[in-house]
């Protein structure tokens, strides 16, 4: 089976995008750098390392220093797909910061957005 697209996109391509949706809606860089990391656990100078060297999506997530244990709690519907039942793990996980960023840009409170 082929690979989907984002798979081999690189981050750095998609990260300006999350960026611009946050700031559209009054919220900050630093916030969606906030989110990446504590989904990922990655500090922001690998964050930024990773935007650098055009990291794509599949390693971005596979060499993630660790998912956040409170990722089960991320629920609901994104591009039309309910993200705790997706079946494709790599793809559930995208979705899961797409999915954290669009709480961002809908104004959800920080203690929210990261499950505290």
């Amino acid at each position: 089976m082929e690979k989907h697209r984002i798979f081999t996109t690189s981050f750095a391509s998609v990260y300006p995008h999350y960026i611009a949706k946050a700031e559209k809606k009054g919220r900050t860089k630093e916030e969606v750098d906030i989110i990446i990391c504590w989904l990922t656990g990655y500090n922001l100078q690998e964050l930024q390392q990773i935007i650098e060297n055009r990291t794509d999506f599949e390693t971005f997530f596979a060499e993630a220093p660790q998912l956040n244990p409170n990722v089960s709690k991320i629920t609901g519907v994104i591009c039309g797909w309910r993200v705790e039942d997706m079946e494709d793990k790599l793809m559930q996980k995208i979705r899961y910061l797409d999915k954290l960023i669009d709480e961002l840009a809908k104004g959800k409170v920080m203690e929210k957005i990261l499950r505290s």
